[in-house]
């Protein structure tokens, strides 16, 4: 694979505004990725995929941040008052304050990948990507105890008196001396993926991707127990009371009274069928999802309900302001309404499935949601409009009075009547990513493929036919009108256009950071979201301004705007807000401005094939390393190794020797490190 380096470093002077203003993290909407769970007295304590702990005191009906922010979290251990945390890319983290700091205690260790862990006695085990290690002193060190363990990946522990199992990739391991030696038990196990483990006395439960596995004597046998389950992934396993219940990986939950012998679902109120987590605190059963955050059953698991106030950690995609009320659409978890700017969210209909576009008329509200949906009532309730509407795969959408346009991934749709009825333009078998009402015209931003090629087209007869006007862009995300001034947020920044989208300029000076994933105009001020935060132009995008004072979830998806916010939909972090009077009047001046901390950003574009940049801020000089691995953990490429001086850094991975999927690249710069998710495809 030919890895080429390409390293820029920016200065800049800070110049701050007299009053400076700062971003604001509204209340929601809540639920994103929850990897597991954790109870220590009256506090529960929950891993997310990329924004740290979260902690309830109240089991589950409020949340607030509990350290570790940009770190995805996949494993806990409680041991008296010290909480350990593993991490993807940062390793074993202790707080002894309930999340409030948090240390890190990776002496010895192999890898900065940690999944699991368990406790006997005093002994404390760490399953990471490079086996077991094992601490005898609260975390300070750390020696691998891995003879005759055959994988490095350990998935999960369990303990039956001095017994220790490891659930690994390939089986069971179990040791009865504190890991110093490991002998496999896999006798009728059928599959040898485990992810979790139960225990009921001298019974021991196995979760695998298989099902579920049962031995009775000390894990040298194991018989199936999986009648009624009819999907075989099981991610987590507990007791509550007697009762067994079974989180699975596209089935929900599952409920046994009997040992495993019979299974039934239990997904009343549960709109994310993918369980990766269950955990009992008080009476109360919890369940951690993919994308829907928290759920909580207060019946033994016979209703459950969102549980997710103050976890703003959801991936938004779409907002929007109508009257009084905004809107956000999340990625897989549904649409949510708020009546106080974020102070407070509710669920507003289409619960089950991802919100990829809001559009906003005089009375109604519509929504791409498998199809399009209208709601003439701000939410309350909605009707699907999709007569003609043949590729219900809607990516944007655009209204203009009674008029709709609506982009799917195979051509445009249009739209004269509120969308009761939909016309199919020639504009097919192309995945359209934007549209917009531009004088007289019609314009969409058309798809070609994953290396990030795209096109402009226009209508001017509402779609029956369509022109390309620019076939040399990079993927259009967004468009926004501002007057006669019509832009385009691509891949590659910023394009503007002053004859309805007939030619394009880019006007990106300034804006250091893309792709442009979202536009917003307010009056003559123009806003660009970014994979590098928030920027403002004052003069039609001629020159571009950072605005991210206290903005700590820079990937932006989406923008909204009404009389005093401008809100920002984030990756993984809710919604944002902040005056725009602050913002206009008090401009953050960029000008010869070294970063204030470390930053690494989203690759772009993403996904990616074969090639894709990666930025990142240094405060100051420091050794850097930022390496690229698979899902394994295995390092398949070094990108950098070397000092380097303060600024913004970026650099170009080349992935064309390697098989399409998901990756990680990880930074480590000084004691800063970070890791975050990129996607190859061929």
């Amino acid at each position: 694979m030919k890895t080429i380096l390409l390293s820029s470093v920016i200065l800049f002077i800070s110049i701050p505004p007299a009053s400076e203003a700062q971003w604001v993290q509204t209340n929601g909407p809540g639920g994103g990725r929850i990897h597991c769970f954790a109870v220590s007295g009256t506090n529960l304590f929950a891993g997310t995929d990329s924004r740290g702990v979260y902690l309830s005191t109240n089991n589950g009906s409020n949340w607030t941040p509990a350290g570790l922010t940009n770190l995805g979290v996949y494993a806990f251990a409680v041991s008296g008052t010290s909480l350990f945390a593993g991490t993807f890319g940062g390793g074993i983290l202790l707080s002894t304050n309930n999340g409030s700091s948090w240390t890190a205690v990776n002496s010895g260790l192999k890898t900065l990948y940690a999944y699991s862990f368990a406790a006997i006695g005093k002994n404390l085990f760490a399953g990471i990507y490079g086996g077991v290690f094992l601490s005898t002193d609260s975390g300070t060190s750390w020696t691998a105890v891995d003879s005759g363990l055959t994988t490095q990946y350990v998935h999960a522990f369990a303990v039956i008196g001095t017994s220790l199992f490891a659930g690994t990739d390939v089986g069971l391991f179990l040791s009865t001396n504190y890991g110093a030696s490991w002998t496999a038990v896999n006798s009728g196990l059928t599959n040898t993926w485990v992810n979790s483990f139960a225990i009921s006395g001298t019974n021991l439960f196995a979760g695998t991707n298989g099902g579920v596995f049962l031995s009775t004597d000390n894990g040298t046998s194991w018989a199936a127990v999986n009648s009624g389950l009819n999907f075989p992934s099981v991610y987590a396993l507990t007791f509550c009371d007697t009762n067994l219940f079974a989180g699975t990986y596209g089935g929900g939950i599952f409920f046994s009274s009997n040992k495993g012998s019979s299974w039934t679902a239990v997904n009343s109120g549960l709109t994310d069928s993918q369980v990766f987590a269950l955990a009992v605190s008080d009476t109360n059963l919890l369940a951690g999802t993919d994308i829907g955050g928290v759920y909580r059953s207060t019946n033994n698991g016979n209703s459950w309900a969102p549980a997710n106030s103050g976890l703003t950690n959801s991936e938004v995609t779409a907002l929007a302001v109508c009257g009084s009320n905004l809107f956000a659409g999340t990625m897989f978890g549904g649409l949510f309404r708020s009546p106080d700017s974020g102070n407070s969210w509710s669920a507003a209909g289409l619960t089950s499935a991802g919100v990829n576009a809001l559009a906003v008329n005089d009375t109604c509200i519509f929504d791409a949601y498998n199809g399009v949906y209208l709601s003439t009532n701000n939410g309350t309730s909605w009707t699907p409009v999709d007569s003609g509407l043949t590729d219900l795969d809607v990516i944007s959408l655009a209204v203009s009075g009674t008029n709709l346009l609506a982009g799917t991934k195979n051509g445009a749709f249009s739209s004269i009547n509120n969308g009761t009825g939909w016309s199919a333009s020639d504009l097919t078998y192309q995945a359209v990513t934007a549209v917009a009402f531009s004088g007289g015209n019609l314009v969409a931003g058309v798809f070609l493929g994953y290396t990030g090629e795209g096109r402009i087209s226009i209508s001017a007869n509402n779609g029956t036919s369509w022109a390309v006007v620019d076939s040399g862009v990079k993927q259009v995300n967004a468009f926004a009108v501002s007057g006669t001034s019509l832009f385009a947020g691509t891949w590659g920044g910023v394009l503007l256009s002053t004859n309805n989208g007939r030619s394009w300029t880019a006007v990106n000076s300034g804006l250091r950071y893309l792709p442009v994933n979202a536009l917003a105009v307010s009056g003559t001020n123009l806003f660009a979201g970014t994979y590098g935060g928030v920027f403002l132009s004052t003069n039609n995008g001629m020159s571009w301004t950072a605005v991210n004072s206290g903005l700590t979830s820079t990937i932006i998806n989406a923008f909204a705007v009404d009389s005093t916010y401008l809100y920002a939909g984030t990756d993984a972090a809710g919604v944002w807000r902040r005056p725009l009077s602050e913002m206009i009047t008090g401009v953050e001046a960029s000008v010869l401005k070294v970063p204030g901390r470390f930053t690494l950003g989203q690759n772009y574009p993403n996904p990616f094939n074969p090639s894709t940049t990666i930025r990142y801020a240094l405060p100051g000089r420091a050794h850097v390393t930022l390496a690229v691995f698979n899902t394994l953990g295995q390092q398949v490429a070094t990108l950098v190794n070397e000092s380097e001086e303060a600024g913004n850094h970026d650099v170009r991975f080349d992935g064309g020797g390697l098989a399409s999927g998901v990756y990680f690249y990880r930074l480590m710069a000084g004691t800063f490190v970070q890791t975050k998710k990129l996607l190859l495809l061929h």
